[in-house]
């Protein structure tokens, strides 16, 4: 009896699952976000947001507060060649896609803009969350720790 009935709810929840509407699903291959995984991505998406803010002020303060970088010499000049290169063009935003591929704190995030002359435009980064804040990893050239040596990126010598 038992048996039947742990049968009987199976079945229900396999037909139950068929039903969904389709505004209710996720795109094919995406799984659809939990609340906390919503509310997770609401956070990236503002950093991404704040990225392009940032970018078309020409703002390098707005760079290393989104990057989470300390205001030093080696971040404000990392800042002003992003800015250069990409600085001024007023983005827009199209689409921001958030995955959390690598856990609740990191992710990675693609951003669809266009510039002001409909030119699209397009990113990907690595958001991560610390502290309770989001930011994105723009800035590559971040000094090692004094007194620890750094990874070789050289060719090695034969």
């Amino acid at each position: 009896m038992q048996r039947r009935r742990l049968l009987a709810v199976a079945a229900a929840l396999v037909v139950a699952s068929g039903c969904s509407s389709q505004e209710d699903e996720a795109p094919p291959g995406v799984s659809a976000p939990s609340s906390s995984a919503s509310a997770s991505s609401d956070g990236a998406r503002a950093a991404v947001e704040a990225y392009v803010r940032a970018l078309n002020s020409r703002s390098a303060d707005g760079l290393m507060s989104v990057g989470g970088v300390k205001d030093e010499e080696w971040s404000r000049q990392e800042a002003e060649r992003i800015l250069a290169d990409q600085g001024g063009r007023g983005w827009k935003i199209k689409d921001v896609r958030i995955q959390h591929d690598m856990g609740p704190d990191v992710g990675s995030a693609r951003l669809l803009a266009e510039d002001k002359t409909g030119k699209p435009l397009q990113d990907t980064f690595t958001v991560t969350r610390e502290n309770g804040t989001w930011h994105l990893t723009v800035f590559t050239d971040q000094p090692g720790e004094p007194g620890k040596e750094t990874s070789a990126t050289d060719p090695p010598r034969s």
